[in-house]
């Protein structure tokens, strides 16, 4: 298994809140069979953005793993040896700070991610790609309006994310995160990013 080419992805627009922080840490919480088989893909490569408060409380919650300049590692794994891995960095004069999951079974995976998380963040135009809105529709959607397909879906589509769409109250119906399309995307999407020009995927 080659670990280094799994994707590195930001899932959430703007700094997390101290909730928000928390959520994210478990996106997947809802996940069929959760206690069952290694889970460490849903999680390796993920990041966003926290703020210092977050950062540091997370910090003195217990003593790191280990540090190396910008980074530390949490000393309790998630799941195999997929662990949280924080950053302060420096990014266009400014001190900002991110959560990120990385596999520690691949040696290099903290500085591949920290140099994403520079790269994407250093970028001069606002701008998302189609999988950032998505993961940002699935992080910031509430668990009652989100899940995973069941037998109301076709037996190749089970165990997929899905999310709720209101065309009226009277009308519910949950969707497939992956085939929402443009106007879809953009009517689950906060106003401020709705209007972002598309980026193209790294």
């Amino acid at each position: 298994m080659n670990l280094s080419a799994h994707p590195i992805r930001k899932i959430y627009q703007g700094v997390a809140d101290r909730r928000q922080t928390f959520r994210l840490f478990d996106r997947h919480a809802q996940r069929p069979n959760r206690f069952e088989g290694d889970d460490s893909a849903l999680f390796r490569g993920e990041w966003f953005e926290l703020g210092k408060v977050e950062h540091d409380y997370m910090f003195e919650i217990l003593p790191p793993l280990w540090m190396r300049g910008e980074m530390f590692a949490m000393r309790e794994f998630l799941t195999g040896s997929i662990t949280s891995i924080f950053f302060e960095l420096s990014i266009d004069g400014r001190i900002r700070h991110f959560h990120g999951y990385c596999d520690l079974a691949d040696r290099g995976s903290p500085e591949r991610m920290k140099a994403a998380i520079i790269e994407r963040e250093s970028r001069p135009v606002r701008a998302m790609t189609r999988e950032e809105r998505l993961e940002h529709i699935w992080s910031a959607t509430e668990d009652a309006y989100r899940g995973y397909a069941d037998k109301r879906f076709a037996v190749a589509q089970r165990g997929e994310r899905i999310v709720m769409m209101c065309a009226s109250w009277q009308k519910r119906a949950f969707r497939l995160l992956g085939e929402l399309d443009d106007a879809e995307i953009s009517a689950k999407l906060p106003v401020h990013l709705r209007y972002l020009p598309d980026a193209i995927a790294a």
